[in-house]
């Protein structure tokens, strides 16, 4: 029996128009030169986009050339008719200058792929760290029945008997090889040995995080972030969220109606409690602010900091993706949420359920790697949003504050949380490689390493190089982490504990412009307050002075990011684009 639509399909303003004949034939003409017939597409079944990220640019996301299939069937099974279309390409490691241009120009292009084709829903396939944002974004805008399909992470990574995860093993191996405890040839082999099957990265870095996101903001089948690539269960689980995306088409289970304010602090929730990345605070600002939801920087200390951190999963733990996933994945996480009594359970998901039954029995099968909420790893393991008077806006993940770190800088009698240090300033991370190892600097443990020039606008896009470590001198004492603060990002990978996301940053006038090696840096954490021990008259001459200089646009998108893009305390989005909300309300007009 054919089933009605709660709202009439919008491919069929191409092709079941009754009053314009002539151009259903225009677009119906050359389908038919691959083999669909016309009777297919004029048969009222919904058309279902996959937007494929996945090619041999982007490793992380290559799963999905081959899980495209299984979807496909899904959708067919279910009644619909899937339509296979490319993204631009995003890859996280390989990308210069850096992979966060990307996101902004995966969003255009998808955004009008969904308004201009007659697709009627989507599969969003994700996987590496800024396919998930891109794609939710351009969801939003268009508003059509979307779904997301992660691609799951890689298999655990081994190195002679000890766990390796991608990413992390790098920061670790950097210091290991200051330290002169390994060599070059080592470095290498332990990196690559972090990567032994295809999918994303096997550690708790933004790629896992975001898709972890999506799950929690209710855009993903229940279990579906975790699973590993190669696990059978990923290619069961593209198949059903083949099948679901043709439902949700026929019930017109839209992005706007799973995209509230609730949903996004369950985001939150679910990022602290997994130790998630930095990086998950510009994308989740800049898909609320797509789906027209208000998010505010207090957010993430308000809802996010006093909760525990409950995965023991490297950077901020020990074990791996795959352990992770057997142990019960995010529906595990999310009902120990529950349990605390800080998980909004009736918010809407795909399934067409609340999360809260989505989740029911679900709990964790592996209390060493999903801990209670009541007998965590850490407690108040959230990220603290500052400002002060060198920037509006930054956050710190304290989740990978280790004990040593916090000992040496942030337990002193009387000044417990807070630490004054020297600012040794870095024009991007060139400058950063070159002198770090400078003695006329004299850096020593009660230095504060701070980096410029790696915002949206200096950068251009915003580079992960916050997370510096200290001069081989210091490591070779012992001495693994130095407090770091910057404008630009760090991995999610990555185990140091900095302040990131500095905004305004220094490119468009930020106090770290004005910052001078020397200056003293007062670290509040009980405030959330971060300021430079400087006369105010001073700070008002050196105001006067020039910015430090950034280098110029290499290309035309380049220049275009710079011109239209905000800063990362907003999400770093391209401004013009928020306004456009639920353009798929409106037929294009036709093209002949």
């Amino acid at each position: 029996m054919q089933r009605e639509p709660v709202r009439a399909f919008r491919s069929r303003d191409w092709f079941a128009d009754p009053e314009r004949s002539d151009m259903t034939a225009l677009y119906l003409e050359r389908f038919m030169n691959y083999g669909i017939t016309a009777a297919e597409l004029r048969s009222g079944r919904p058309i279902i986009g996959i937007a494929q990220t996945g090619s041999d640019l982007s490793p992380c996301n290559r799963i999905h050339v081959d899980l495209a299939r299984r979807t496909r069937e899904g959708i067919r099974d279910a009644g619909g008719i899937p339509m296979e279309f490319p993204t631009h390409p995003i890859f996280e490691n390989c990308r210069r200058p850096t992979a966060a241009l990307d996101r902004n120009l995966a969003y255009l292009g998808l955004v009008e792929i969904l308004y201009g084709y007659p697709i009627d829903a989507v599969v969003i396939t994700t996987g590496c760290d800024k396919t998930t944002p891109s794609g939710i974004m351009a969801a939003s805008t268009v508003d059509i029945p979307a779904i997301v399909l992660s691609g799951g992470p890689m298999l655990d990574g081994w190195h002679e008997g000890e766990l390796v995860g991608s990413g992390t093993v790098i920061w670790r191996s950097r210091r290991k090889l200051a330290a002169g405890e390994i060599d070059e040839e080592e470095f290498l082999r332990r990196a690559t040995d972090s990567a032994p099957s295809a999918g994303h990265c096997n550690t708790m870095g933004t790629a896992s995080t975001m898709n972890a996101v999506a799950e929690a903001l209710g855009l993903s089948l229940p279990g579906c972030a975790a699973i590993p690539a190669p696990y059978r269960e990923r290619g069961q689980i593209a198949y059903e969220t083949g099948r679901r995306i043709v439902d949700m088409a026929y019930e017109d289970l839209r992005p706007s109606k799973i995209l509230t304010r609730a949903a996004f602090l369950n985001a939150i929730r679910t990022i602290t409690v997994i130790g998630g990345s930095s990086n998950a605070q510009p994308h989740l600002m800049a898909m609320a602010r797509h789906a027209g939801v208000e998010l505010y920087p207090s957010d993430w200390t308000e809802h996010g900091y006093d909760l525990p951190l409950l995965a023991d999963v490297q950077p901020a733990g020990r074990f791996l993706g795959e352990r992770f996933h057997r142990a019960g994945g995010v529906p595990a996480i999310l009902c120990e949420l529950a349990e605390g009594g800080v998980l909004d359970r009736d918010c809407l998901t795909v399934t067409g359920r609340s999360i809260g039954e989505n989740i029911a029995g679900r709990q964790s099968r592996d209390r060493e790697v999903i801990r209670p909420f009541a007998e965590p790893l850490k407690e108040k393991a959230g990220f603290l949003a500052f400002s002060g008077n060198l920037f509006d806006f930054a956050i710190m993940k304290t989740s990978v504050i280790s004990e040593e770190f916090r000992a040496r800088y942030l337990s002193h009698p009387g000044k417990e949380g807070v630490f004054e240090g020297r600012a040794i300033v870095f024009d991007g991370s060139d400058d950063y490689h070159h002198r770090i190892n400078d003695p006329a600097l004299d850096i020593d443990e009660k230095c504060i390493l701070v980096i410029r020039g790696a915002g949206p606008i200096g950068w251009p896009g915003s580079a992960e190089v916050v997370n510096m470590q200290p001069p081989d001198a210091l490591i070779q004492r012992g001495i693994a982490w130095l407090p770091t603060l910057g404008d630009g990002r760090q991995s999610g990978t990555s185990d140091s504990p900095s302040i990131l996301n500095a905004s305004p940053e220094s490119a468009v006038g930020g106090g770290l412009a004005w910052l001078h090696t020397g200056d003293v840096i007062r670290i509040d954490l009980n405030t959330g307050r971060c300021d430079v021990l400087v006369d105010e008259n001073e700070i008002a001459r050196r105001k006067g002075g020039p910015a430090p200089a950034f280098p110029s646009s290499n290309t035309p998108w380049e220049e275009l990011y710079r011109e239209k893009t905000g800063q990362l305390e907003d999400g770093a989005v391209l401004e013009m684009a928020v306004k456009y909300r639920g353009i798929a309300t409106k037929t294009p007009r036709h093209n002949h």
